[in-house]
């Protein structure tokens, strides 16, 4: 953080020197010096101040996002709570925070050890270090009170209040309070291992302007309190499931596919396919990763998430997509 604040004070004082100098040009004597020199002088004094904006507001939205205390909670750690937070865990965790190999790839295994440094693997190595944190007792997460993880999972924003970058864009934030709960009381129960590989956030300047100039998406604010729809096959709680199984997350809030955008490639339309599918062919082809046809499904597409679900909530999930949204 210190860096960055310090190359937008280099900045705003370039900026400030080049309108200084345009300043000048413009008041020249000499006509060429009055047209060169402003012109020069003054598209480059817009340049910096482009930059220096977008800089300074992506600090803003990274160091000072105008997170809410951490609320005052003790989770209890029920038998009940911890079953609960281990199957949610090991639908939408373990697949990023899941230990990773001597190459550094994910496992998809627990503990939730971390280490996958994501933004190098989806190619925005160049804004800094992305990678998943530590989950396990031994990791930052001994340092948190319960309400300080659940800020981080409901907010996305560390224990000083940063922002947390890749958290921050996942639809874990509307998880329900019991089940946020829930995951605490796993990641409390789980045994302390050290990661093979680099953990947390450390974006560097360029990633402060990518998100000052909108390239990533600031993250929207979530309420305090979420109370989950009843766990039952209904459409309702097939849109829940659809959040916390990160089927929301990539193919759209609505489930309705994205368009192709600086985030990332174009997702799929979902729909259309699930359709024409039985809840019986539906729940086959995501336990297998095989459409009805035999053609597997896209690399991209972590259909494991859904493999690991219950039949309860495969029928709601199918239920969520066969309606019009």
């Amino acid at each position: 953080m210190i860096v960055n604040i310090l190359i937008f004070l280099v900045l705003v004082l370039l900026t400030i020197g080049a309108g200084w100098l345009t300043w000048k040009a413009v008041r020249a004597r000499r006509l060429w010096v009055k047209i060169a020199g402003g012109l020069g002088a003054g598209i480059l004094t817009l340049i910096l101040a482009a930059v220096t904006f977008a800089g300074g507001r992506g600090i803003a939205i990274l160091y000072f996002p105008g997170a809410k205390p951490a609320p005052g909670l003790k989770v209890e750690g029920t038998p009940d709570q911890i079953a609960r937070g281990e199957y949610l865990a090991n639908i939408n965790c373990v697949g990023c925070h899941g230990q990773v190999d001597a190459n550094g790839e994910p496992t998809e295994t627990f503990p939730l050890s971390g280490g996958y440094n994501i933004g190098e693997a989806e190619g925005f190595g160049f804004m800094g270090q992305v990678a998943t944190e530590n989950l396990t007792p031994v990791g930052k997460l001994a340092n948190y009170s319960d309400g300080e993880l659940f800020r981080a999972i409901r907010h996305g924003v560390n224990k000083d209040g940063q922002m947390l970058v890749f958290m921050s864009l996942l639809p874990y934030g509307e998880l329900s309070d019991a089940d946020t709960e829930a995951l605490i009381a796993f990641l409390r129960s789980q045994p302390a291992v050290t990661p093979n590989g680099p953990t947390g956030d450390n974006a560097n300047f360029i990633g402060a302007l990518l998100f000052g100039a909108g390239m990533f998406p600031a993250p929207a604010p979530k309420p305090d309190t979420i109370a989950a729809p009843s766990a039952d096959t209904s459409v309702e709680y097939g849109k829940y499931v659809a959040t916390y199984g990160e089927c929301r997350g990539c193919h759209g809030p609505d489930a309705t596919g994205v368009a192709e955008s600086s985030f990332g490639p174009a997702v799929p339309n979902p729909r259309p396919l699930v359709s024409t599918l039985s809840q019986t062919q539906f729940a086959a082809m995501m336990r297998s990763g095989l459409k009805p046809n035999g053609v597997p499904f896209p690399e991209a597409m972590p259909w494991e998430n859904a493999s690991k679900m219950t039949d309860d909530d495969l029928a709601a999930l199918y239920a969520y997509l066969t309606i019009a949204p």
